[in-house]
């Protein structure tokens, strides 16, 4: 199974009407045919297993985590657990362009974000 790059941007929200081009995040996981993140896959290759979050000219990096539960989150720090940025339901949703998907950032607020981008890795 073939890692894939995904692009995530901000959707529309109040604050963004027309959403964002420059708040996003790309990310690095293993997807499968029916474009679901593949647990077995990530912990084959963890390493590889990557996010970048960009945000109006800052950046972040850190990993993607798979976390009992079946919960997926953004590690950025991980000897700090509270900085994960939880994943909404992202063991069922379709990372598919034109999908969308909620990330609990930071600051403690769900944002919506769309994917527009879905490509393999070589």
């Amino acid at each position: 199974m073939a890692l894939k790059r995904i692009r995530l941007e901000l959707a529309r929200d109040h604050d963004f009407p027309d959403g964002s081009r420059e708040r996003g995040y790309d990310l690095i996981a293993p997807i499968d045919d029916d474009d679901h993140l593949i647990a077995e896959e990530w912990r084959k290759e963890r390493e590889k297993c990557r996010v970048r979050r960009f945000w109006a000219g800052e950046e972040e990096l850190g990993h993607l985590v798979h976390k009992r539960g079946g919960t997926w989150a953004f590690d950025y720090d991980p000897k700090a657990e509270e900085d994960d940025e939880p994943g909404f339901r992202f063991d069922q949703h379709r990372f598919a362009p034109g999908e969308y998907v909620s990330l609990k950032e930071h600051d403690g607020v769900m944002r919506t974000f769309r994917i527009v981008s879905v490509v393999e890795m070589d």
